[in-house]
Formats: C-alpha cells, sequence, structure tokens
C-alpha cells in the first residue's frame, strides 16, 4: 500500500450478475473507508450480511457476503461519498504532502462521482445549439407528459386519447382531478415492489427496494417474511394495515428492522422474531427524532434496543414510542445500551408501551436501562414477566435521571420489581404499582432515588428537599445502631444513633461542620456498663467547641450544625447553668437557672421560691448555697406557701446548701448540707 490513494481514471461503480454460488465480489476502484461504498441486491441497498476488504487500497478491493445472492439478481458497488471538506490546513501550521495528497484525492473522487452522474443525464449533443432547458411551469404540466415542440425544446404534452389513464376526483367541494397514476403514487405498497405477503415467499428484497425508492412506503395485510435487515434511513415511513400486517423473521440471527437515521417513522405492524425486532442506532447520521407506534413485536430476543452505538455525533435522543408491545421476549423486552464509544441514548420518551412474557422463558428483564442519562421517561409503562426475570425494570450502572410514572410491574419468585444498580443516579419513580413477589424497589445505589408512593414499606423517599409550610402526623427519624468499640465516623445518612459501648469505649466523630449544614443528629448511649461513648468532630472543636462524654447509660446529645460549628440543642450532659446573687432582703427565685449561688455578706436575706403549683416551677429542681462566711442567715421560703418540707429552711453558715423540687403540691428537701 503506497503513502497515499492513487485516484485512477475510472468510474467508481461495478456491476455483476449473481449466479447463486458467488460471494466475492470485487471493485476496482479506490475508497477511503468501507462506509464509503454502497452496496446494493437488484437495486435494494444492503445495510448487513457482507464485509468489505481494501478500504485505502488505489486498486479497490472485495466485498464478501455471507450468503451467496440469489442467481439473476445485479449486484451493484458503487462509491459514495459525501460532499464535504474533511481536513482543514491551520494558518500558520504545517502543510504536509500527505495532507494535501489526501485532500487532492477525495477532491478527485468526489469529482468522478459528480462526473457519473451527470453522465447518465439526457443532455444536448455536443455539435448542437442548446435550446431551452427549463421545464414549462408546474400548473402547465400538471397531469401531463414531457415532450418537445418543433424546434425541441420541452414543452407539456396533454394525456388525453388513448394513452390517456382514467381520472380520479374525490368527493367534496373544491376536489381537483388527477390522473390515477398520480393518485396510486401517493402511497407506494411493497406489493408494488414484488412482495407475495405469504409467509413463504421471501419478500426481504421487494421491502428494500420499495425503501430505496420511495420515503413512505405501505405493509398491506400479509406476512412478510425477511432473511435480512429492513433498514429505515432519514424521513423515511413504513406504515402497516394494523396488527394484519406481519413483518416475519426467518430466523433469530439478525435485526428485523433498523432505524439508523432520524426522522423515520414505523407504525401500524407486528414484527415476529429476529435477534432484535427494532433496533435504533445512528449508524447513517443521528437518530433523533423517531416515532414508534402501534408496533406489536413477538418472540424477538430484544424487543426493543437503543443503542448510543459508536459516534457521539450520530446519538441516540428524543425517539418516541406510543403503544408498543413486546410479547414473549427472550431476554429484555426493551432495552437501553451502549455498544461503542458513542453517547449513552437520552432524552427518549415512552408511554403506554408493554412487555409481557406470556408465559416464555425471559433471561433479562421487561425494561433495562443499562445506560442513558438526561430523562429518560416511561409513562403508563407496563412490565409482566416469568419468573426467570433479572427484574421486572431495570436501571442499570450506567443511568441518570431516569422518570418512572404510573409503572405497573408483575412477576413471581421474589423477581424484584424494580432494581436500582450500584452507580445509577437521580432515578425519579411515581406511583409503582408493584405485584411481583420480589422486592417494591431493590435498591442497591444507595438510596440514590426518589420515590412517591412507590416501595415498599416506606410508599416514599425523599432526599434533600426544602419544605416551607410541613404538617406532619408521624415522624420517624432514620437510625443506625453502632454496637463496637474503636472509633466511628459518622456520615449524613442517618439522623439518630443508638450507640452501646459494651465492647469497649467507642469514640464517634461527627461529620465536620462545614459538611453538614443544617444537618440535627442526635447520638445515646444505650448500654449499663461503665466504657465511655466519646463525642467529637473531625476536623473541628466539637459540638460547642468542645469534646462530650457519655457516660452513664442513656446519656445523650443532640447537636445541629450551622456550617461553621456544632452547636449543642439538648442533652443531659450539659454544663448546669448558674446565677450569683449578692445582696440583702428579699430575693425571688424565678427558676432561670438550676443553681443559684448567694451571698449575704451585706445583711441578713430571704431567697424566696415562687409557689410550687406555678408553672415554672413544677417538676423544677432547684439548688440554693450560701458562699460568705458572715452570720448573716439566708432563708429558704416559698411565695403563698410553707416553705420546703413545709417549714421555712434556714443556710446559717458558708457552703450550707439546699436542694428542692416541687412535684406541683408542695416543694421538698432532695438534699441539704450539712
Amino acid at each position: 500500500m503506497t503513502d497515499h490513494i492513487k485516484m485512477p481514471d475510472i468510474t467508481p461503480v461495478v456491476r455483476y450478475l449473481a449466479d447463486g454460488t458467488q460471494t466475492d465480489f470485487t471493485y476496482p476502484f479506490p475508497i477511503f473507508a468501507s462506509e464509503d461504498l454502497a452496496v446494493y441486491l437488484g437495486g435494494a441497498r444492503q445495510s448487513f450480511g457482507f464485509t468489505v476488504t481494501g478500504s485505502g487500497d488505489s486498486d479497490g478491493g472485495s466485498v464478501i457476503f455471507a450468503v451467496a445472492p440469489a442467481t439473476g439478481i445485479i449486484v451493484t458497488l458503487e462509491r459514495q461519498l459525501p460532499l464535504e471538506r474533511v481536513t482543514d490546513f491551520i494558518e500558520g501550521g504545517d502543510f504536509s504532502a500527505r495532507a494535501i495528497n489526501n485532500e487532492l484525492d477525495y477532491l478527485t473522487a468526489s469529482v468522478q462521482q459528480v462526473s457519473r452522474y451527470q453522465g447518465q443525464m439526457l443532455r444536448y449533443g455536443d455539435h448542437e445549439t442548446p435550446g431551452a432547458t427549463t421545464l414549462p411551469d408546474r400548473v402547465l404540466r400538471a397531469n401531463k407528459a414531457l415532450g418537445f415542440d418543433g424546434s425541441g425544446n420541452p414543452v407539456a404534452v396533454s394525456l388525453e386519447g388513448a394513452m390517456a389513464s382514467p381520472d380520479y376526483t374525490a368527493s367534496g367541494t373544491g376536489a381537483t382531478t388527477r390522473t390515477s397514476g398520480d393518485k396510486f403514487n401517493d402511497l407506494v405498497s411493497v406489493r408494488d415492489f414484488g412482495a407475495v405477503g405469504d409467509g413463504l415467499a421471501d419478500d426481504t428484497l421487494a421491502l428494500q427496494r420499495a425503501l430505496s425508492a420511495h420515503d413512505t412506503v405501505f405493509v398491506p395485510n400479509g406476512i412478510y417474511l425477511i432473511t435480512g435487515t429492513v433498514t429505515l434511513g432519514e424521513r423515511q415511513s413504513l406504515i402497516g394495515a394494523g396488527q394484519g400486517a406481519v413483518i416475519a423473521c426467518s430466523s433469530n440471527s439478525f435485526v428485523a428492522v433498523e432505524i439508523a437515521h432520524s426522522y423515520a417513522r414505523l407504525e401500524y405492524l407486528r414484527i415476529e422474531g429476529g435477534s432484535i425486532g427494532i433496533l435504533l442506532r445512528g449508524r447513517l447520521g443521528p437518530c433523533v427524532q423517531n416515532n414508534i407506534t402501534d408496533v406489536t413485536l413477538f418472540g424477538c430476543n430484544i424487543g426493543v434496543q437503543l443503542d448510543g452505538y459508536s459516534d457521539s455525533n450520530k446519538p441516540c435522543y428524543w425517539n418516541n414510542f406510543t403503544r408498543v408491545l413486546s410479547a414473549q421476549p427472550a431476554t429484555h423486552g426493551f432495552h437501553l445500551t451502549k455498544s461503542g464509544a458513542g453517547d449513552t441514548p437520552n432524552a427518549n420518551r415512552f408511554h403506554v408501551c408493554r412487555a409481557y412474557s406470556l408465559g416464555a422463558d425471559i433471561s433479562g428483564c421487561g425494561f433495562y436501562i443499562e445506560h442513558g442519562q438526561l430523562n429518560n421517561s416511561f409513562v403508563d409503562c407496563e412490565a409482566n414477566v416469568k419468573g426467570t426475570a433479572m427484574a421486572c425494570m431495570r436501571l442499570g450502572a450506567a443511568s441518570s435521571k431516569t422518570l418512572l410514572v404510573n409503572p405497573y410491574t408483575e412477576s413471581f419468585n421474589t423477581v424484584p420489581n424494580i432494581r436500582i444498580d450500584a452507580g445509577s443516579e437521580e432515578t425519579s419513580i411515581f406511583n409503582l404499582t408493584a405485584q411481583s413477589d420480589g422486592a417494591a424497589i431493590y435498591d442497591l445505589s444507595g438510596g440514590n432515588y426518589d420515590a412517591v408512593n412507590a416501595g415498599y414499606p416506606e410508599k416514599n423517599r425523599l432526599r434533600r428537599t426544602s419544605v416551607t409550610d410541613l404538617n406532619a402526623t408521624l415522624m420517624r427519624y432514620d437510625t443506625e445502631y453502632i454496637d463496637t468499640n474503636g472509633t466511628v465516623t459518622l456520615d449524613t445518612s442517618h439522623s439518630m444513633h443508638l450507640v452501646s459501648a459494651s465492647s469497649g469505649a467507642l469514640t464517634i466523630t461527627l461529620p465536620n461542620a462545614g459538611d453538614a449544614v443544617g444537618v440535627a443528629m442526635t447520638v445515646k448511649k444505650v448500654d449499663g456498663t461503665s466504657n465511655i461513648v466519646t463525642v467529637n468532630e473531625a476536623g473541628g472543636n466539637g459540638p460547642d467547641g468542645r469534646t462530650i462524654l457519655l457516660g452513664g447509660e442513656n446519656d445523650y446529645v443532640s447537636v445541629l450544625s450551622n456550617g461553621a460549628e456544632w452547636h449543642i440543642t439538648a442533652s443531659n450532659r450539659i454544663v448546669r447553668n448558674t446565677r450569683y446573687f449578692d445582696g440583702t432582703g428579699t430575693y425571688d427565685i424565678d427558676m432561670a437557672v438550676d443553681v443559684y449561688l448567694l451571698s449575704s455578706f451585706g445583711g441578713a436575706m430571704t431567697a424566696r421560691l415562687p409557689p410550687a403549683n406555678a408553672a415554672k416551677a413544677v417538676g423544677r429542681t432547684v439548688t440554693l448555697k450560701k458562699t460568705d462566711g458572715s452570720a448573716n442567715v439566708i432563708t429558704v421560703s416559698e411565695q403563698g406557701g410553707s416553705g420546703p418540707d413545709q417549714y421555712n429552711q434556714p443556710l446559717s453558715s458558708q457552703y450550707d446548701t439546699i436542694t428542692v423540687m416541687s412535684n406541683g403540691g408542695q416543694w421538698y428537701i432532695v438534699s441539704k448540707f450539712p
């Protein structure tokens, strides 16, 4: 092979008459890549069933068919290049001989292609003066033939007479008369290209020929047997007469229908068999805005497959499926995947689609979103599969932002209704009807999904959510039980932590406050051992700037992060608050603190408790202590009552202390020193 292709002076097309045994057909012109060679059988372009060799060779190469074309079929091999510039030279960059040779080779090949097209045109001879080349106006040539006047110029000739087709006029005001030939051309049938539709004859070539010649093809009632793939290109439509219009695969070794480009339409058909019933992928161009409506797939290995394929510039986006049934799929009913280096199938819409085993074994899933992101949505879809399935619906590791609305799932043998794999992100599930014996939602993603009226036993699962006004009838906390020793570092997946230090001293490390803005947590020691539970903070100073020690059974601390530090909101281990007062006369105890340190150095003092039945006193305990060394007595009394244990209690000496509590009826002495 030379450094670059040599472009010989040759017409880039060759034809052969097949003999039923020959499989290897040569082409004597160079191509740049295998995709540049168009292969036709009887005028129908082929997509599968052959390999191309010799791309990049100046002398051409071969097309090798897996199965020899039938006797009498014309095999056409043609170089077809997109007429585009494929290289660019950078200002001030290298200007290599290889680059300019490749560019000139491509331009020469393009000119040869255009020259071949022009050679097939009607044209004036080189030795006569050209006449008019403009067709008569559209209104003048409608329903007429093209003829020539006395000067040899094109004119519109009436079809009236022996050669005229019968006229057709639609009923209704404003209808215009058309020839029957013009009317029949509105919708071309596969039968116009030789299709039989008896389930015995091979109609593959007829279907391929029809789609090669017309963008919209009708499939009447019948069973159309195919032995190879039928491909829909850009803006093409294959429309059936309903469930009586059947495309039946001779085996499950090939794809039944491939949609390889954009804006195609597949409607009102039944497809039986095939490795894949309907395959969407960007092979000929971006695979976008295709519509599949009212199609039944029966007995396919995979019913519908969307493939991101090999080129990210030819994505599989924005395709629409409505009322599509995949019955008795052997592997998957609907499958979103990526077989090469292309992008994942994204933003595709499935509405009222159904995967139904009908008693047949299935090894995969009703719906398997193996790859896909950016809102692939499934609305009112159903997966009713046999108990051999992996799941009714499965969200794979490479799926994200998938939306399931009103899904219905049914199976047995503990088949999960919805399975979410590890790595899958941001699945949303609304109104799940789960009828399988397996888990309603079998979650392996670590909770990376949202659910509303879905799942069991919790019907709703919401992740980070902002609520302006909430009326909660019953609240349950996500609780974690920890029974170990050493150090355990908490994350934000749980709010309540019941901790047992029965195995030894335990350190509970809160997340750094900066990583837990607005998070509230409670840590409670539940064992009766003397082992200490220490609560600190990762990379911080701990709650209220210190370490908390939980030493007794049922000791606890509740904390809240403001993003800068953890603050204690409740604990039975908080340092008691204290007030110091130095005065004389009557001092009313306001119950604002737990300990009152009182000094009567300036004169006798009466420390008056509130009434025992006061709201601020009921159930409270308070401690009063005389701190000065004077002889002035502090008398502990009660407003409107008799005092602790029905008497006024004196604190006569320095450090005399009394602790009292109210039961709502009277004050009782809990302890007194001396």
